[in-house]
């Protein structure tokens, strides 16, 4: 029997739905600044000088400046320690003049890095990477979700993308993309799966799955003869070269709606920062 096709998957264009979401910042933004005479500020935090890092740092700066967001920048050497660094953002947590904080990862083996995310005040925590992020996220409460897993999830409902009693199967199990993302859409009443490296038999999992979310940092992991025809493919990697964790071409010609590797995952999760960073000043400026 021959397997039903989608030549041509329709892609979800994360770059647009950012560019709304960030010009919808950027008016709440000044519109804050207006009324309060303080700008959102947004503290990246960076240790050492690793190329990618710096980069992905000086572009969410440039994306706060584009939105009316103060951005301050905290450059640390490379021999950092978790204790230093630790203080460094419990200095931050408490100046009321910086209303997120983002801690760019990973930040080098010596340093205890769930340690260095639990100095970050919840209230500031606009990269949702916390434990207390991670249990609002879990229950349903107040709180902010990692940013990817929250970008996925706006870019899954822009394009109408029906969540509750689809099988949603997430393969990766990181702390801050695969084990909230399947978090939020269990709490959207989909039958979640996590798959990881202990996985057995992965492609009989991935063959079921409705939704699916590639977050493993392997280039060109998934493949199209490892997809439920019509899935929705979320690919959530971004390696080397531009280069997701899913094999586009072959992806492509099985799934109804996938996203491109640039331009659909990436600028959700910037969006998704600059939009909480917003939210953030807002609460903390007794404005909401």
């Amino acid at each position: 029997m021959s397997q039903t096709t989608f030549p041509t998957a329709r892609l979800m264009d994360g770059s647009a739905l950012a560019r709304r979401m960030v010009e919808e910042a950027a008016a709440r933004a000044a519109e804050l600044t207006a009324r309060t005479g303080q700008a959102p500020c947004l503290a990246t935090v960076l240790v050492g000088d690793d190329p990618a890092s710096v980069t992905y740092v000086r572009m969410k700066r440039n994306r706060c400046a584009k939105a009316g967001i103060e951005s301050r920048h905290v450059a640390l050497p490379a021999d950092t320690t978790t204790a230093a660094l630790v203080d460094t953002l419990g200095e931050l947590s408490a100046d009321p003049g910086v209303h997120g904080i983002l801690l760019q990862h990973p930040v080098g083996p010596h340093i205890d890095e769930r340690a260095a995310f639990e100095a970050i005040a919840p209230e500031k925590d606009v990269d949702g990477v916390t434990a207390h992020s991670f249990a609002a996220m879990s229950l349903g409460m107040d709180g902010f979700a990692s940013c990817t897993p929250g970008g996925i999830v706006r870019l899954l409902d822009h394009y109408g993308v029906e969540l509750a009693g689809k099988h949603a199967v997430v393969v990766g199990r990181s702390a801050i993309l695969g084990k909230p993302v399947g978090m939020l859409l269990l709490g959207r009443d989909a039958t979640v799966a996590y798959c990881h490296s202990r996985t057995a038999d992965l492609a009989a999992h991935t063959r079921e799955a409705d939704v699916l979310i590639a977050a493993v940092g392997r280039a060109g992991f998934l493949r199209g003869d490892q997809l439920k025809p019509g899935a929705v493919v979320v690919d959530a990697g971004y390696n080397p070269g531009n280069v997701g964790d899913v094999d586009f071409a072959s992806a492509a010609a099985v799934a109804d709606l996938i996203t491109p590797v640039p331009g659909g995952v990436g600028p959700m999760t910037i969006a998704t920062l600059l939009t909480q960073t917003v939210d953030a000043a807002r609460r903390q400026l007794a404005t909401v």
